[in-house]
């Protein structure tokens, strides 16, 4: 089998979007890429999470052509692939419907840092795109979901993880698939709680950038202090 430990890991990832009751039935997707052979592993379109198993998951190149398998790749697949070729510090892509985060699209709406919870995993605001015009609406439209994302303006994927597609739903992402699912499970959770903060209060302001950004950089920042060291 082609990419084993790549299908196994993306087959994972997306049950795991499953066991955390981000997605129903067959909505939602998870993908990896295998850079150095310029192939990326994606769930199969429209079949039962509690059916997959790793043969199932389906192999293409970067322009979508399937390399092994016997179904068809999810129907969101170009947008992975627009993300794959636009951002190459992406290993793992992960898609839902979460209830919050999607909210938070169809309400076309950033959500802000309203608490350090969010600051230990987004340097900003978690971006929202611009509408898609009627015309990349009727044209390549998966592709173009993909281009919706790479214009948002100043978006460095290797820090934010996420974005919110107006109107639809968050695309998520990390350096592994696995780490894609996880980035989602966060998303989902920092969407609720962002929800609920500004239902509470309304006036609610996103937290000091001294304080938001202390909590960014300990986690991320070149001389992170959060957990431990490798090999130590």
């Amino acid at each position: 089998m082609l990419l084993k430990s790549l299908r196994e890991e993306v087959l994972e990832a997306n049950l795991e979007l499953v066991r955390r009751g981000l997605v129903l039935y067959t909505f939602g997707n998870a993908s990896g890429i295998a850079r150095q052979q310029g192939l990326v592993a994606i769930k199969p379109s429209g079949v039962p999470y509690d059916e997959l198993t790793p043969e199932q998951i389906v192999v293409t190149d970067l322009e979508g052509r399937v390399v092994e398998g016997r179904l068809r790749p999810s129907s969101d697949l170009p947008t992975h692939l627009e993300l794959y070729r636009h951002f190459p510090a992406l290993g793992g892509i992960a898609h839902t419907h979460s209830e919050f985060a999607t909210a938070w699209a169809q309400a076309r709406r950033a959500i802000p840092c309203l608490g350090t919870t969010h600051a230990d995993y987004f340097p900003g605001p978690v971006p929202v795109t611009e509408p898609l015009t009627a015309e990349e609406i009727a044209g390549d439209y998966e592709q173009n979901t993909g281009r919706a994302i790479c214009r948002v303006p100043s978006l460095d994927a290797a820090a934010t993880p996420a974005v919110l597609v107006s109107g639809h739903g968050p695309f998520c992402w990390g350096p592994t698939a696995t780490a894609a699912a996880h980035n989602a499970v966060v998303l989902e959770a920092l969407a609720r709680m962002a929800f609920y903060t500004v239902s509470l209060a309304a006036d609610a302001q996103p937290i000091a950038r001294e304080l938001h950004e202390k909590h960014f950089l300990r986690k991320h920042g070149s001389g992170a202090y959060y957990g431990q060291v490798a090999g130590k």
